[in-house]
């Protein structure tokens, strides 16, 4: 099962309201060897909803996005990007590709908050949502390992952001302002070491 390590900046918080106006990702196949990146900015179709406290976050204003693609583009794209990348050929021209992604688990940090906004685009938009229903969430595998490791007196971070969860894997962002593609980079850094502190535990 390929792994999608999705990140997505938005213009605010509400799924029905506010909207993507960026995509980052980074493909993994099977043994979480990287297929790829994928980066793209997204003009928003409700200019009202975007916010000034959300620019501040992402530090991209209306005017950055002048030149980006709409939504209905975008999504069609990064379908046949991942398409792409995993080398997967299509037996018949459709634009219903879940047939080829059925199997792509979604993974993020607290990841559920942009499948929310990735499968309203997809309603809007009246396209069929392709992607597993199987998701792998960095901010829970966290909290769970590092209360193992807090058990067992070893340090833990105090706060489970992707800042602090990267920190304590000796990982930071290059720059203050959040960007989709390098917390999602970030993102599979972490669940890379995730997962090697779970190899490493044995039960007593």
């Amino acid at each position: 099962m390929p792994f999608l390590v999705l990140d997505l900046e938005m213009t605010g918080p509400e799924p029905d309201w506010n909207e993507i106006i960026q995509v980052g990702a980074v493909l993994f196949d099977d043994n979480w060897i990287e297929r790829g990146r994928y980066l793209t900015n997204v003009y928003p179709e409700n200019e009202e909803a975007f916010s000034s406290s959300s620019e501040k976050i992402h530090n991209l204003s209306l005017a950055d996005l002048e030149d980006a693609p709409m939504i209905y583009d975008v999504l069609p794209e990064m379908e046949e990007w991942i398409m792409e990348k995993l080398n997967i050929r299509k037996t018949q021209q459709t634009t219903d590709n879940t047939p080829y992604l059925r199997d792509v688990i979604i993974c993020g940090q607290s990841v559920i908050n942009d499948i929310n906004f990735l499968k309203e685009a997809y309603r809007l938009e009246k396209l069929k949502w392709p992607y597993s229903r199987t998701l792998v969430d960095l901010h829970t595998l966290a909290y769970f390992s590092f209360r193992i490791l807090k058990k067992n007196g070893k340090p833990v971070p105090q706060r489970l952001s992707l800042k602090d969860i990267a920190g304590h894997f000796g990982f930071e962002r290059e720059s203050e302002h959040h960007n989709a593609l390098e917390d999602a980079i970030l993102t599979a850094q972490c669940l890379k070491e995730v997962f090697k502190l779970a190899d490493s535990l044995k039960l007593a």
